[in-house]
């Protein structure tokens, strides 16, 4: 199969994948600024530090290398920030993006696995949310992987770049070996959040919103593990070095749990009393937001491991633990 080159291989989704490369016995080379990845994530693979923006990094990674196909995890994921500094992820999202494209066409290279999001749909119409749902993001996070994928349709018709591009619903859990885990900084996501509330370094979680048309009147997510989001990338990787076309698939758990189900089985899975603090809704968050991965099971022969709650949080209270104990070292 060659080398494959993961770009935002030290970041959460993108060393687990890189675990599983490595666990199929396929050599990878992750390419990391370290700005929003961790060094310590990524195990047994060549960690090259640079830019996605840097051409000549690129050009010379694929000259001195036998890339067959690059996965594509570099990009900023934070909401809030998208909105309040959208230069910044235009520039890196889009434009990096288009760098990378480029470089790899120039190099020969035709095969790319992308990391989207669910947050190309926005308000969903319908639900579960299927790959034919309209695309209309409400920020500016959301519009750039929706304009990259658009990017990849063209340049899939016009210099036949080929592509599988991965939309995710809640990323979530850790590696079961408790190896590597969800290590951000700041921490923004419910799971790691209320798990950080278990083990007393948070006071309290924030709710936001109690009053929404659901069972216990607060959100309902889709979360799905992120070794199953692993898994699915190295199926995807097959698929399209196997001659497969260019496609789009949703990756979610096709169930989902609200926030106080959430925290009631934290509580469970910890043994600990997470106290919440409720407050007024978030503009732009929907009620629900539930997937179907019918298209990736169907095509790809994508089985999730992970899909009960507690599957998820022990895994990821395991990760969690450990990476409290390593901040305390490093006091």
């Amino acid at each position: 199969m060659g080398t494959i080159l993961v770009t935002g291989g030290a970041g959460y989704v993108g060393s687990h994948t890189v675990k599983r490369l490595r666990d199929e016995g396929i050599d990878c080379i992750v390419l990391d600024n370290l700005t929003r990845g961790h060094r310590e994530l990524v195990k047994d693979a060549r960690l090259v530090e640079g830019d996605l923006g840097d051409a000549p990094l690129l050009k010379s990674i694929f000259k001195e290398n036998d890339i067959r196909a690059v996965m594509h995890f570099s990009a900023f994921a934070y909401v809030e920030e998208s909105v309040s500094d959208p230069a910044k992820y235009y520039r890196n999202n889009v434009s990096s993006t288009v760098t990378l494209l480029s470089c790899m066409l120039e190099a020969g290279l035709s095969s790319l696995i992308f990391s989207s999001t669910c947050a190309t749909y926005g308000v969903p119409l319908r639900i579960p949310i299927t790959e034919d749902h309209p695309q209309n993001p409400i920020n500016p996070y959301g519009a750039t992987k929706a304009m990259v994928e658009r990017i990849l349709k063209d340049f899939n018709s016009a210099y036949g770049l080929s592509y599988v591009s991965f939309r995710y619903f809640n990323a979530a859990g850790a590696d079961p070996e408790g190896e590597i885990g969800e290590w951000h900084e700041p921490e923004t996501h419910l799971i790691p959040s209320v798990l950080e509330t278990a083990c007393g370094l948070r006071d309290s979680v924030r709710v936001y919103g109690a009053d929404y048309p659901t069972q216990d009147g607060t959100c309902v997510r889709d979360y799905i593990h992120v070794c199953d989001l692993a898994d699915a990338h190295i199926l995807g990787l097959k698929y399209l070095l196997g001659g497969g076309s260019s496609d789009f698939f949703n990756l979610g758990n096709g169930n989902g749990f609200s926030v106080k189900e959430v925290i009631e089985m934290a509580s469970r899975v910890t043994g600990s009393t997470v106290p919440t603090v409720y407050a007024p809704r978030r503009p732009g968050d929907p009620p629900v937001l539930v997937g179907s991965s019918e298209k990736a099971k169907k095509i790809l022969n994508w089985k999730p491991k992970f899909s009960q709650l507690d599957q998820i949080l022990s895994t990821a209270w395991i990760w969690q633990q450990k990476l409290n104990a390593r901040r305390q070292q490093a006091k």
